[in-house]
């Protein structure tokens, strides 16, 4: 297996803090009940071996009173592995579940922040598709890491346990060589050995191309459902251009992708599988046999060649561990690297808005109540100036059209509410929060009462005052709807989610306003009666406005050009 300390150290700094988090004295006894009912589980297993020898000598020796003595110790062991393996199985997966739980919410936390989600979308980077990688990627990660950990501690403790029962069963064999015998001790230690060394050598060879085939398709797959996904969020746009066709096509290619990643992978997994399978029934045998020669010429008990088959078959089981975990190591490691892209494109992002660059937008929040432009340049990504030395103030209660190009226009929106730093200058922000208000205002899926006060909480609006809202935008035949929990932005009209932005405006009151093109799907009489009832509701509101109506520019007090 192929790894590079970086890999193993930036896994250890993202995922590793779990173990000293609020919650680290029940993680830890979690952790170390884990690694005792292990431990426990080896023991099991060492009486099993035990047990087997006593109960193959009872059989040669057709002892009955033996037999009797050996069922009834089984069922004990019968027992005891039942409660030893139930109990770590539950500890297991309370850890597992843990973990994913604290590195979900750290990586939640990191980027649904601040603007954090659009703005990494902009770094260069492996971090694309990150509901994938928090949903699932998360989860494999995780789940894998400890199911990798406790079979590797688990294979270590075997390893110390039955190299020790195999060296004492192995004896003493004579080599003879002609003139003079060389005595080989633990011989059956040393075959397994060469022979776990040749099949992991043979495995790692043959599992390199595995882990590149997972990684391609967990990447393509995750791809094709944010196609589906982006689909269904646009599903009216895509019926009214009638652009299914378009999409089917588009589908059918990121389909034919899993396709093709699959095939590969299937391609590198069957030669895994040939060398896992055939590994397998060779690795009962070969004990037997190489042990058989000693049984027939009587130096050992039919008890002993038994127990020696079982201790070879776990020492080599142990030693084999990368041969037997190659797969679910490649699916881990995939995942892991995944997990990581969008840490490290997030963790760029933070090292980026930190970094004093002079090519950067300067926020400062200031308590003269006052929306200022300081020699404001804004560049778009690929270096064009999209606005020049731009000098201005906005005041309370002043009407402001943005006219000229609505691409730098909307850039400028960004900046103000710091989701694009690319440029030079700086934007003082009054003390008061500024209201954002797009072409399409989110509708996150539940009650629409919900949809409509986000992000706020509902309960803190009066029914009175959202029904009042409702009505004044021309929507009051919604309030029935208000407690129907729907997917919003796919039941509603554009028109319709337009106007339940001024609605959420209105109840939130704020005294900063920037209109992206937020009603254009109105007609040009509804969006002046829209911007008269802002301007009436909020009198003392400053409202800046990007808007292709003409009728505006009479609305506003002044306008800012831009070109």
């Amino acid at each position: 297996m192929e790894f590079s300390n970086g890999f193993f150290i930036q896994f250890i700094r993202l995922a590793g803090p779990f173990w000293y988090s609020e919650n680290k004295s029940t993680i830890r006894r979690l952790t170390l009940a884990l690694f005792m009912l292990t431990i426990m589980q080896i023991g099991i297993a060492v009486v099993i071996t035990v047990w087997s020898a006593d109960l193959f000598n009872a059989l040669e020796q057709r002892s009955m009173g033996g037999l009797f003595t050996q069922i009834g110790l089984i069922v004990l062991i019968f027992g005891a592995n039942i409660a030893v393996t139930t109990a770590h199985f539950k500890v297991k997966r309370r850890l597992q579940l843990d973990w994913r739980s604290w590195l979900t919410q750290h990586l939640i936390s990191k980027w649904m922040t601040e603007g954090r989600h659009y703005l990494v979308t902009h770094i260069q980077g492996a971090h694309d598709n990150p509901d994938g990688r928090i949903a699932e990627d998360i989860r494999i990660a995780t789940e894998a890491a400890l199911d990798l950990s406790h079979s590797l501690v688990y294979c270590s403790l075997v390893l110390i346990s039955f190299t020790k029962i195999l060296w004492t069963l192995s004896g003493v064999v004579t080599l003879n060589l002609l003139f003079f015998e060389i005595p080989i001790y633990g011989h059956l230690v040393w075959l397994a050995i060469i022979y776990a060394a040749c099949a992991s050598s043979l495995g790692w060879w043959l599992g390199r191309p595995y882990t590149r085939a997972t990684d391609a398709r967990q990447t393509v797959e995750a791809n094709f459902r944010f196609g589906l996904v982006t689909a269904r969020e646009n599903s009216l746009a895509i019926a009214l251009v009638h652009g299914e066709a378009n999409e089917q096509s588009r589908f059918i290619g990121l389909f034919n992708d899993i396709i093709y990643a699959w095939q590969r992978q299937t391609l590198a997994w069957s030669h895994l599988f040939m060398l896992t399978s055939g590994y397998s029934v060779l690795s009962m045998a070969f004990p037997i046999l190489v042990s058989a020669p000693r049984y027939i010429l009587g130096s050992i008990s039919l008890g002993a060649l038994m127990q020696s088959a079982q201790a070879f078959q776990q020492t080599a089981g142990a030693l084999s561990w990368p041969v037997d975990n190659m797969a679910k190591v490649a699916e881990w490691r995939a995942s892991v690297e995944r997990v990581l892209g969008l840490a490290n494109g997030l963790e760029r992002l933070e090292q980026e808005i930190a970094r004093h660059d002079p090519h950067r937008i300067h926020l400062k929040k200031t308590e003269q109540n006052v929306l200022s432009f300081r020699e404001l340049c804004i560049i778009r990504l690929d270096g064009v100036v999209c606005v020049s030395e731009m000098n201005d103030e906005i005041r309370p209660g002043e009407r402001v059209l943005i006219a000229g190009n609505a691409f730098t226009g909307s850039k400028l929106f960004k900046a103000i509410v710091g989701l694009w730093p690319w440029g030079e200058g700086a934007i003082e922000l009054p003390p008061d929060p500024v209201f954002f208000m797009p072409p399409r205002p989110y509708l996150p899926t539940g009650t629409l009462r919900a949809a409509i006060c986000y992000p706020s909480v509902h309960s803190e609006y009066a029914e009175s005052a959202i029904t009042d809202a409702l009505e004044l935008v021309g929507l009051q035949d919604l309030h029935e709807l208000l407690d129907r929990e729907d997917n919003w932005a796919g039941a509603l009209s554009r028109e319709q989610q337009q106007r339940l932005g001024v609605v959420r405006l209105l109840l939130q009151q704020p005294k900063w306003i920037l209109l992206q093109e937020a009603m254009d799907s109105l007609d040009s009489s509804w969006e002046m009666r829209m911007l008269r009832l802002i301007a009436q509701k909020l009198p003392d509101a400053a409202i800046l406005t990007i808007t292709n109506e003409p009728m505006a520019e009479a609305f506003h007090q002044r306008r800012i050009v831009l070109q």
